[in-house]
């Protein structure tokens, strides 16, 4: 069986790939090495999908966030293979897959706007530049867990009108010396602070809340979409929920840099198994 798996920060999304492209999906915790060991991930996969590891898996394309360099994609893979029993599979980037999902065969600009952000040029076959991403304490502009922390930020300030942060209060019972154990010193606060953009679009009539998206979004064009000359000659396109539901705010600002909105998705799985039943000589293992 062939089993794709799309990993981000917050969830793993695995498909079988059936001839006809409608595979079973299974849903799992994140995945990134930079924040969980080998050891973890194993135990993770055996608790939340223990039905995979006895599904007869063959061939696994892999595409996950935090794989930037060899200790960490030897993390992955060692907790991959002693799960399903397989010593021969695809690890690669969650931009790699998202570019894959977003442009095919085709040059463009493939942008991931989830808890974290990241882009590339991609020539139709490969990456061929990519401005750090560099998480969500120095870069990740426009993802949920940076749009989170702004928002956090400005309820504990006080920077907001008293009516937003009664409200916000009201809704996640938190007290303000719990949110920041939490960030400080629990495990995977960029999750934690995720959550917090659904606020904003649960009052996305309040200005202060649109200025939050507005401003993180324009930060992602500005740092990351303009660094690529090829941006004013091919579409922009997007995955990942953050881009999806707050689509309007960031077509409107591709307008205003005159950059062309592309392609919008919330998962790039659906795109990413017709890939691969199109393209089924692309390398199968790494």
């Amino acid at each position: 069986m062939i089993l794709i798996a799309d990993s981000g920060s917050t969830k793993t999304e695995w498909r079988e790939v059936a001839e006809a492209g409608d595979g079973k999906s299974y849903i799992s915790s994140g995945i990134n090495p930079f924040f969980i060991n080998r050891e973890d991930i194993t135990t993770m996969l055996e608790k939340e999908i223990p039905e995979l590891a006895k599904a007869g898996v063959t061939t696994l394309f892999f595409y996950c966030t935090g794989v930037s360099n060899a200790p960490k994609v030897e993390i992955v893979k060692g907790a991959l293979t002693s799960f399903f029993g397989i010593e021969e599979l695809f690890i690669g980037s969650d931009l790699l897959g998202a570019a894959r999902s977003l442009c095919m065969d085709q040059p463009g600009i493939a942008c991931i706007i989830g808890t974290g952000s990241n882009s590339c040029y991609y020539d139709g076959r490969a990456i061929v530049s990519n401005v750090s991403p560099l998480g969500y304490i120095l870069g990740d502009e426009g993802g949920g867990a940076v749009i989170g922390r702004k928002l956090v930020s400005g309820i504990l300030k006080k920077q907001f009108p008293d009516e937003v942060i009664e409200t916000f209060f009201r809704t996640y019972k938190y007290t303000p010396a719990q949110i920041l154990e939490r960030v400080y010193n629990m495990p995977f606060p960029n999750r934690f602070l995720g959550q917090f953009s659904r606020f904003i679009a649960d009052n996305i009539h309040i200005p202060e809340l649109q200025a939050i998206i507005t401003s993180s979004f324009e930060e992602f064009i500005v740092r990351n979409v303009l660094s690529y000359p090829e941006a004013r000659e091919y579409p922009v396109h997007f995955t990942g929920s953050i881009a999806f539901y707050f689509r309007p705010f960031l077509e409107k600002l591709l307008t205003e840099y005159r950059l062309r909105p592309g392609i919008f998705s919330l998962s790039p799985m659906d795109n990413l198994v017709k890939y691969h039943i199109q393209n089924p000589d692309v390398p199968k293992y790494e």
